[in-house]
């Protein structure tokens, strides 16, 4: 099998664990059948110190064929703003345009079911608190027209 297309600009994927496979990249994979330029997996933390500098900001580390794992580093009172960290890792051989850089988010809706394993109105009341959740685009201040969500249905 042949690699995917490889398409211009960047692909940001967040993920939870460094070293994960995103979701919102198998599902890209999947339908669109390609992969970005620049490829860029991150995984950002929440650290139980008020502020962390910039300085310590961003690790990235080159997983090689122009992908990247990058860690954003916040403090409890420091203002998540991913696209401004992401800034920083230019100058450590990542090219990255602000104009021409996609983010990449896993969101999956949770069905309830009848018979699972918790009561139906439990399920109902998980399902939507999930779907109540405040979203990741937000949190972390990502432009409104560079995010693309890719998702899946988990019936629980």
């Amino acid at each position: 099998m042949s690699p995917p297309a490889r398409v211009d600009g960047t692909a940001v994927f967040l993920t939870a664990e460094p070293g994960t496979v995103p979701n919102a990249l198998l599902h890209n994979l999947k339908h669109n059948k390609v992969l970005h330029e620049n490829n860029l997996f991150v995984t950002v933390r929440n650290h139980e110190v008020p502020w962390i500098g910039m300085d310590k900001r961003t690790e990235i580390e080159s997983l090689g064929h122009d992908c990247w794992q990058v860690i954003v580093n916040y403090g409890f009172k420091n203002d998540p703003d991913l696209p401004k960290a992401l800034q920083q890792i230019k100058t450590r051989g990542c090219n990255l345009d602000a104009m021409t850089t996609s983010y990449f988010l896993s969101r999956d809706i949770v069905i309830p079911t009848i018979g699972g394993g918790m009561s139906q109105w439990r399920e109902k009341l998980f399902a939507q608190m999930h779907h109540n959740a405040s979203g990741a685009a937000a949190f972390l201040n990502l432009p409104n027209n560079a995010v693309v969500e890719l998702g899946s249905k988990i019936e629980i």
